[in-house]
């Protein structure tokens, strides 16, 4: 299964990602793959809102110390990895011990951790539109994934579901993180 959805504003990927985060539960992985300013911050805002963080608007994009956690009905692990240069920083942060743990792990530049990534996650791609427009492309990977794909997509409105019969260009597929 591959959804494909249109958002036409921040606001848009904001409340797309606030409904993913009402149906995500402990133990679960979310990969963000997309270009600087694609949106995936906003995505993580939404999806944190969603998660129960409160003054979730505050959630930034933690370049700089690489891991963010917050405070939700459970746990948020917000991971930046732009500034990522090597593997073995992953160990530095804890990040690989995060993963099906107690929280929600989030995770932007995830293309820096591909070998590392679990068989079953979440991917989502952000691509440029035209102004503020984005394209945003999900791809679950396993059963748990591909139900709560099901699950954002029944809360979707129905004009922003775009139908996708082929295979979507994924980070997760070609390395480049671009998508």
């Amino acid at each position: 299964m591959h959804l494909r959805v249109l958002s036409h504003s921040p606001h848009d990927t904001l409340a797309l990602g606030e409904r993913l985060g009402h149906v995500l539960q402990a133990g679960d992985m979310v990969c963000l793959y997309g270009e600087l300013g694609s949106g995936k911050t906003v995505l993580t805002k939404g999806l944190a809102h969603g998660l129960g963080v409160p003054n979730a608007e505050g959630v930034r994009s933690p370049s700089f110390v690489l891991l963010q956690r917050y405070a939700g009905r459970v746990p948020v692990y917000h991971a930046d990895l732009f500034r990522l240069d090597m593997p073995d920083d992953l160990e530095d942060i804890g990040l690989r011990e995060l993963l099906g743990g107690e929280g929600v792990v989030i995770v932007e530049w995830a293309d820096k951790l591909q070998a590392l990534l679990p068989d079953e996650r979440l991917d989502i791609v952000l691509q440029h539109g035209d102004a503020d427009t984005r394209l945003i492309m999900v791809r679950p990977h396993g059963t748990r994934y591909t139900h709560l794909a099901e699950l954002w997509r029944s809360q979707v409105p129905a004009m922003a579901c775009l139908a996708s019969e082929s295979p979507l260009p994924f980070a997760a597929e070609s390395g480049t993180g671009e998508g």
